[in-house]
């Protein structure tokens, strides 16, 4: 006689199903034929365990690997599945636009730096010239060689030769954008050697501008020229296409602190004393 399963219809008409019958023939009921009966364990042998057993076996014409070859362990019962490709790295071309794009929303930093690089450029321009051609009712050539001397440098004759070439070479460099790093370095060299002698000839802190040996403006000069080391001329500069221009690096470290070096090697060498002289602990 044939098992068949009994619907029991409800009080507003509708079918209950009832008891029916698993693919091994023990009956099927459900929690909510009867609430306060306790569900039996299920049956391990009911449990499905692979893809074929859930209808989801892909067949042959699916390329697929076992877990042996993805040495997630392995055995009889592996299976196969669908392999995916990884995605292909990005090319350098690819991230050297993906860089550029967000490099290019830089708002007025490009026009900030220039500015900047065009007021520090032009004050050592003036001041180079003043020196060399005696514009701007400056010293001139002859009168930059005895300042230098009546001030305590050994070697005039090479003391103007170096602030002339730091001042007038330097400013330019700057103005233009070209070997910024350099450019500033040099200027940098040139307004620490002034400051320094102008901080030696009277004791105390010389920190002030209405005296000719302040140094009050040789100081703000000297942060300039940091900052542009430390933050590249910019976009608006000759050496836009350099790595320096936009994204400056470890390197500039190695800029001032050799800029530092030569300001005071050539002190010490071509002028002597200390050039801190009534500078707290350094006097």
């Amino acid at each position: 006689m044939t098992d068949k399963s009994s619907d029991t219809p409800n009080d507003d008409g509708s079918a209950q199903a009832g008891q029916g019958a698993s693919a091994a023939g023990r009956p099927v009921t459900s929690p909510f034929d009867s609430p306060t009966t306790q569900m039996r364990k299920p049956d391990p042998k009911d449990i499905p365990r692979t893809d074929e057993d859930l209808g989801l076996d892909p067949g042959d014409e699916v390329p697929g690997a076992s877990t042996n070859q993805t040495g997630r362990g392995g055995g009889d019962d592996d299976y196969g599945y669908a392999t995916i490709p990884p995605a292909s790295a990005a090319s350098a071309e690819t991230v050297r636009l993906q860089r550029r794009n967000r490099e290019a929303r830089r708002g007025t930093l490009d026009l900030g730096l220039f500015v900047l690089r065009l007021v520090v450029g032009c004050t050592f321009i003036y001041h180079g010239l003043q020196k060399l051609t005696g514009w701007f009712h400056g010293p001139g050539l002859d009168g930059t060689k005895t300042m230098m001397e009546s001030g305590g440098w050994d070697y005039p004759s090479l003391s103007t030769a170096l602030v002339i070439a730091g001042e007038l070479g330097g400013g330019i460099l700057l103005v233009i954008g070209l070997a910024t790093p350099l450019a500033a370095g040099a200027v940098l060299a040139t307004i620490l050697n002034a400051w320094m002698w102008k901080q030696g000839m009277v004791p105390g802190f010389q920190y002030n501008a209405s005296t000719p040996t302040g140094v009050e403006l040789d100081s703000v000069l000297v942060g300039a020229a940091l900052a542009i080391i430390l933050t590249g001329p910019g976009r608006w500069s000759l050496d836009r296409t350099r790595g320096w221009a936009t994204r400056p690096s470890y390197g500039s470290f190695v800029v001032v602190l050799l800029a530092i070096a030569a300001a005071i090697i050539t002190f010490w060498f071509l002028h002597g004393g200390n050039p801190l002289k009534g500078v707290g602990p350094f006097s």
